[in-house]
C-alpha cells in the first residue's frame, strides 16, 4: 500500500510517498480501507516535530480518515467487512490502509459522503467538548469565535447556534466573514480592520461575551479576553497565530472569568464513555440537519503539499480533505 511519510522533520516538501507493508488486524483491531482524510492543524506541527506527541519515524501524518473495513480482529463486536466509518487516528490517516482500535470508530451515516465524514469527528469533537463540557454553554449565552472560518471555528459557530446561543463569529477578511455567516452567525467582526474588543462591546452593548472560543492565539488572545463579560469562559484551543500568549493573570480577577483549557485527545482518552456520548450526540444533530461539515477543498493523494500548505497558511475556509482512493 501507498503512504505518506515523514522522514525527517521539515515542512510539507520533505515529506514522501513511498510502498509499506499493509497492516493486520488482531485482537479489537479494524482494518481500514481509507477513502478520505481530513486535515487539521496538528497535522502541520507533527511533521516538524512541534506537536505534544512525536511518533517514532518514519511516520504517516493524518489525524482522522473515512473509509470502508475491510478485515475484522477477532474480538471485534461492533464493526464487520464492509461497514462505512470515521473516526480518530492520531496519526497514520495518509495512507491506503490502517489498523484503528474499533473504540475510536464510528459508524458513517447513508447521508453522509466519504468527504464529510473524515471532516467530521475532529473539529466537532473538539468544539462539542469545548462548548459542552468545558464551558457549559447556555441558551441565550453570547459566544464570540475567533478563526470563526476555519475548521474548528465554523463548526463551533454551528454547534453554539444549535446549543442557543448568540454567535459572534471573527475571521481576517470579508470573503472568510460570509462563510461563518453561511453558517449561522449572528454577528461578524473582522479583526484585520476593526478593533477586536471595541467592536465586541458594541455589538453586546458593554456587557461582554459570556465565551470566547480560540484557537488563534497570539496577540487576540488578549484583545478577546478584554472583552469578556462578568463569569465569562476563555477556552484555548489552539495557537494558530503561531505565538503561544502570555496572558495578564489580572484580567482573570477583574473580570471574574475563566481562562479554560481545552485539549480534546486527553479527553478521549481519559473519559471515554463520556467521548463516546458526546459522538452519539453529534452525528444525532447531524441527523436533524443541525451541523453540517463545511468541506471547502479535497485535493489528491498527489497533491499534499499543496493540501498542507493551505493549512498551514490559514487559507482554509472549512474543512480540507485528502482523496486517498476511490
Amino acid at each position: 500500500m501507498r503512504a505518506i511519510l515523514c522522514k525527517e522533520y521539515g515542512p510539507a516538501e520533505k515529506l514522501v510517498i513511498e510502498d509499506v507493508k499493509s497492516p493486520e488486524a488482531k485482537g479489537r483491531g479494524v482494518k481500514i480501507r481509507i477513502k478520505a482524510a481530513g486535515l487539521n492543524f496538528p497535522d502541520t506541527l507533527i511533521i516538524e516535530g512541534k506537536y505534544q506527541f512525536k511518533p517514532t519515524m518514519p511516520f504517516s501524518p493524518g489525524g482522522e480518515m473515512s473509509g470502508e473495513v475491510v478485515a475484522v480482529g477477532d474480538k471485534v463486536i461492533r464493526f464487520k467487512v464492509g461497514d462505512r466509518v470515521a473516526g480518530l487516528t492520531g496519526f497514520g490517516a495518509f495512507a491506503e490502509e490502517i489498523v484503528i482500535a474499533e473504540e475510536n470508530l464510528l459508524p458513517v451515516p447513508a447521508s453522509m459522503s466519504d468527504e464529510k465524514a473524515a471532516a467530521f469527528t475532529m473539529v466537532y469533537g473538539t468544539s462539542y467538548y469545548a462548548l459542552k463540557q468545558r464551558a457549559d454553554i447556555q441558551p441565550g449565552e453570547t459566544l464570540l469565535v475567533l478563526g470563526a472560518s476555519g475548521g474548528v471555528g465554523l463548526a463551533t459557530v454551528e454547534l453554539g447556534k444549535a446549543m442557543g446561543a448568540k454567535v459572534i463569529a471573527a475571521a481576517s477578511s470579508a470573503e472568510k466573514l460570509e462563510v461563518a455567516r453561511g453558517a449561522g452567525a449572528d454577528e461578524v467582526i473582522n479583526y484585520t480592520e476593526e478593533p477586536l474588543k471595541e467592536r465586541v462591546k458594541n455589538l453586546t452593548h458593554g456587557k461582554g461575551v459570556d465565551v470566547i472560543y480560540d484557537p488563534v492565539g497570539g496577540d487576540f488572545t488578549e484583545q478577546a479576553l478584554r472583552a469578556m463579560a462578568w463569569n465569562g469562559r476563555h477556552l484555548i484551543i489552539g495557537f494558530a497565530a503561531g505565538e503561544i500568549p502570555k496572558i495578564p493573570a489580572n484580567l482573570a480577577l477583574l473580570k471574574g472569568c475563566s481562562v479554560v483549557g481545552v485539549f480534546w485527545g486527553n479527553f478521549t482518552r481519559m473519559e471515554p464513555e463520556a467521548s463516546a456520548s458526546n459522538m452519539m450526540e453529534l452525528l444525532a444533530l447531524y441527523e436533524q440537519g443541525k451541523i453540517d461539515p463545511k468541506v471547502s477543498e479535497v485535493y489528491e493523494f498527489e497533491d499534499y503539499v499543496n493540501a498542507l500548505n493551505a493549512l498551514s497558511e490559514r487559507r482554509a475556509k472549512g474543512k480540507i480533505v485528502l482523496k486517498v482512493s476511490a
